[in-house]
C-alpha cells in the first residue's frame, strides 16, 4: 500500500513538472520581441526548476558574452557588482563545453574563479546550452544560494525548454529583422526623397537626422577629414550635445573615424571616450566609413551616453548597411548639385557674353556719338563730356558685374589675399604693365567675409580708372591692415586725376563703400605726377576677434 502512494506522489509531482514545463513553453512562446522573449526565458527557467538566481548568457560573434538576460537580483546589488560577467570561470566551461553542466557546489568546478565583491552568494550550478538551428546562441545559468543541489531531471527539464526558447529565439529574432529591415528601408526612402527634393538642405545632415530611426544611438555626427593629411571636420551632427559638436576640427590620429575611412570597416570601442578637450564625454563609439566607388567620402559616427551598453553586431551591421545605401544618396545628391551649379555657371556666362557682346558695344557706340557731337557744337561740350563720363562709368560697372557672373561661386570664398591678387590678373590686360601688389600686416586673417567684397571692389574699380582716365605707365596697389583699420591705397604715374570723375560713377561707389563702413575715402593727384586713391575703414571687435 504504502509503495502505491509513494507511485501516485511521483505521479502527481510528475504531472506537476509537466504542467510548469508547459505553462514554462507557453510563456517563452508568447510575444516576438526578442528582448521580452529572452526575458520570459530566464524567468521560466528560474520557476521550473525553483532556483534562486537565474541568467541568460547571450554569445557574439567573437564567441564571448554580448548581453547577459539576468534575474534574481535587486537594482542596488547589480549596481554594487559594478559590470556583468565576461564569460569567465565557470560560465567560461559551459561556453567551451557546449554541454550541460551541473554542480552540486561551484566550488568544486576546477575552472571556477570565484565571485566579485558585492556578490550574492551562489553555491549550486546548472549550465545548459540554448541552440538555434545548429548554432549555439547562448547559455542557461541556474544557482541556488542555500547550497539545495539541482537533480538530473531538473537538468533534462532546462534542456526541453532551452529546446523550446531556441525556437522562440529564432522565431524573435527573424521577427526583429524583419522590422529591422522595414525601419531601414523607411529612414532610406525618407532621406532618398529628401536628397532629391528642390529644397537647398544639406546633404550630410539630412542623413545624420535619419541614422537616429534605424539603430538606438544618442549622437550621431558625420565627419570628413579636412585636407590630406589633414584634421577630421565634423560637418553634421545630430542628438545629445550636438550643437556643441557640429563644426568642430579634431585630430585624425587615433579617431575611429580615421581608422574607419583607412581600414574601409567598422570601427567600435565599447569604453569611454573623451572629446572636445574633455568637454565632452561620450560612452560605446562605432564609426562606419562612408564611401562612393570604393573611396571614402567620410565617416557616418554614432555614440551613446556614458553607461550605457555597447553596441551590438546588430546594430553595428544595421548601421553599415544604412552607411552603404546613404553613400549612394550622398554622391547623387552630391552629382545634382554640381550639374546643378554647372547649369548656373553657363546661363551666368551666357549673360556676361551677351551683357559684353551688345550692351557695352552699344554703350561704347553711343559715347563716341556724344564724343563726336561734343567735338561739332562747342556750346554744348561740357554737358556732352559729362554724359560720355556717365556712359564710361556705366561701362565700368557693367564690366565688374561681368566679372562677378563669371567668377565660381566657390572662388568668392577665398582669402582676400588671393582674391585681390585675382582681379590685379584680370585687370592686367587693360593696364600698361602688370599692377604692383603689397601686402601689410595680417591681411587675411583681418579682412574676412563682406569686407572681402567690399576691398576686392574698391581695387577692382580704382584700377579700371587707371585703366581708363591715367595712360599710366605703372601703377601700385598696397593693401595694409592696422590693428583697428584696413586701407586700401592705389597709386600710378599718369596724368593726374580727371575732374570728370570726382563725384560721379565708379569713383561715387568708392565713397559709398567708405561710408556704409564709417570710413574715408579720399582722391588727388600726386606731387610729382600721378593719381592716389586712399580707401580706409575701421575695423569693429567683431572683425578683430575673428579667428578666420
Amino acid at each position: 500500500m504504502s509503495d502505491l502512494i509513494v507511485d501516485a506522489q511521483h505521479v502527481l509531482t510528475a504531472e506537476s513538472r509537466l504542467r510548469a514545463l508547459l505553462t514554462a513553453y507557453r510563456a517563452v512562446a508568447e510575444g516576438l520581441e526578442l528582448d521580452h522573449v529572452l526575458e520570459r526565458i530566464v524567468g521560466a527557467a528560474v520557476s521550473l526548476v525553483h532556483a534562486d538566481y537565474g541568467a541568460l548568457g547571450v554569445l557574439g560573434l567573437d564567441g564571448r558574452l554580448e548581453r547577459f538576460v539576468h534575474t534574481g537580483m535587486d537594482a542596488s546589488q547589480v549596481e554594487a557588482i559594478g559590470h556583468l560577467p565576461e564569460g569567465r570561470g565557470v560560465l567560461s566551461a559551459v561556453l567551451q563545453d557546449g554541454q550541460t553542466l551541473r554542480l552540486p557546489h561551484l566550488g568544486d568546478e576546477p575552472r571556477s574563479v570565484g565571485f566579485p565583491a558585492h556578490h550574492p552568494p551562489m553555491d549550486a550550478f546548472l549550465g545548459v546550452p540554448v541552440r538555434t538551428r545548429d548554432h549555439v546562441f547562448g547559455n542557461l545559468y541556474l544557482t541556488n544560494a542555500s547550497g539545495t543541489p539541482f537533480t538530473q531531471e531538473d537538468a533534462e527539464m532546462i534542456e526541453s525548454l532551452a529546446a523550446t526558447a531556441g525556437i522562440a529565439i529564432d522565431n524573435a529574432r527573424l521577427f526583429d529583422t524583419a522590422r529591422r529591415q522595414e525601419r531601414l528601408a523607411s529612414a532610406l526612402s525618407q532621406v532618398n526623397a529628401a536628397l532629391l527634393a528642390p529644397a537647398d538642405e544639406d546633404v550630410l545632415t539630412i542623413v545624420a537626422a535619419h541614422v537616429g530611426s534605424v539603430v538606438d544611438a544618442d549622437l550621431i555626427t558625420i565627419v570628413v577629414p579636412d585636407g590630406d593629411p589633414g584634421p577630421m571636420h565634423v560637418m553634421a551632427a545630430h542628438g545629445y550635445l550636438a550643437e556643441s559638436v557640429d563644426g568642430t576640427f579634431f585630430d585624425a590620429d587615433g579617431s575611429l573615424s580615421a581608422q574607419a575611412m583607412r581600414t574601409n570597416s567598422v570601427v567600435a570601442a565599447p569604453e569611454e571616450r573623451a572629446y572636445l578637450s574633455g568637454a565632452l564625454l561620450l560612452g560605446p563609439t562605432a564609426a562606419v566609413p562612408l564611401t562612393a566607388g570604393g573611396k571614402p567620402l567620410g565617416a557616418l559616427c554614432v555614440a551613446r551616453i556614458p553607461g550605457r551598453e555597447a553596441f551590438r553586431q546588430i546594430d553595428l551591421d544595421t548601421v553599415t548597411e544604412f552607411a552603404a545605401h546613404a553613400s549612394i544618396a550622398i554622391t547623387l545628391a552630391w552629382a545634382r548639385r554640381d550639374r546643378q551649379r554647372l547649369e548656373v555657371s553657363e546661363d551666368r556666362a551666357r549673360i556676361a557674353r551677351d551683357l559684353h557682346d551688345h550692351v557695352i558695344q552699344r554703350l561704347f557706340g553711343a559715347g563716341l556719338n556724344l564724343q563726336a557731337l561734343a567735338a561739332a557744337d562747342p556750346v554744348h561740350e561740357a554737358r556732352l563730356e559729362a554724359q560720355v563720363a556717365e556712359l564710361d562709368a556705366a561701362i565700368g560697372e557693367i564690366r565688374t558685374a561681368i566679372f562677378t557672373l563669371r567668377t565660381r561661386p566657390e572662388a568668392r570664398t577665398a582669402s582676400a589675399r588671393h582674391r585681390v591678387l585675382d582681379v590685379a590678373a584680370e585687370m592686367t590686360t587693360a593696364l600698361t604693365t602688370a599692377p604692383r601688389l603689397t601686402f601689410r600686416g595680417p591681411v587675411d586673417l583681418a579682412i574676412q567675409g563682406d569686407l572681402v567684397d567690399d576691398v576686392v571692389a574698391v581695387v577692382r574699380e580704382a584700377l579700371a580708372n587707371v585703366a581708363r582716365h591715367a595712360f599710366a605707365r605703372t601703377s601700385t596697389v598696397i593693401i595694409a591692415a592696422e590693428e583697428d583699420s584696413v586701407s586700401v591705397t592705389i597709386e600710378d604715374d599718369g596724368r593726374g586725376m580727371p575732374v570728370t570723375v570726382d563725384h560721379v560713377g565708379g569713383t561715387q561707389n568708392l565713397r559709398d563703400r567708405a561710408r556704409q563702413r564709417h570710413g574715408s575715402f579720399s582722391m588727388a593727384t600726386r606731387p610729382h605726377g600721378g593719381t592716389r586713391a586712399h580707401w580706409q575703414v575701421p575695423l569693429d571687435a567683431f572683425e578683430r576677434s575673428s579667428p578666420g
